[in-house]
């Protein structure tokens, strides 16, 4: 049976606490990407990379719309920064992604704070956390 989207998720928060701090802040994003995804599949969990994601807006068809930084299980939308502080614009463009994905979870992980924690958001696309 596989994972659900919740129990990736805490995996995928763990491992990423795990990368921050075995390396701090300061690095491009490509190296945290590249980290994070060896060490999860390391896990046993299934990876996608920079997935190209397609979209059709106003009759236009767009077959890179974006690229989906991390797919992880083929259910957890996983965008990666290494800036200062997040801004609003990362949220809304992670919602966007989620949107076109139609996935109902994604984390927004900022590598570039003192602290990954705050730079961890959870971004939910009409989803309901389900109650235990």
């Amino acid at each position: 049976m596989s994972e659900d989207v919740e129990a990736i998720a805490s995996r995928v928060i763990e491992v990423a606490i795990g990368v921050h701090v075995d390396v701090g802040p300061g690095l491009f994003e490509s190296v945290y990407e590249t980290l994070l995804a060896t060490r999860l599949q390391k896990q046993g969990l299934h990876i996608d990379r920079q997935v190209p994601v397609k979209a059709r807006i106003d009759n236009i068809d767009f077959p890179e719309a974006f690229r989906a930084d991390l797919i992880v299980g083929g259910k957890l939308l996983v965008e990666l920064k290494s800036v200062e502080k997040l801004a609003p614009i990362h949220a809304r463009q992670t919602l966007t992604y989620l949107r076109l994905l139609n996935q109902p979870l994604g984390l927004l992980i900022n590598f570039g704070g003192i602290t990954l924690k705050e730079g961890l958001k959870r971004i939910l696309n009409n989803y309901r956390q389900p109650k235990y």
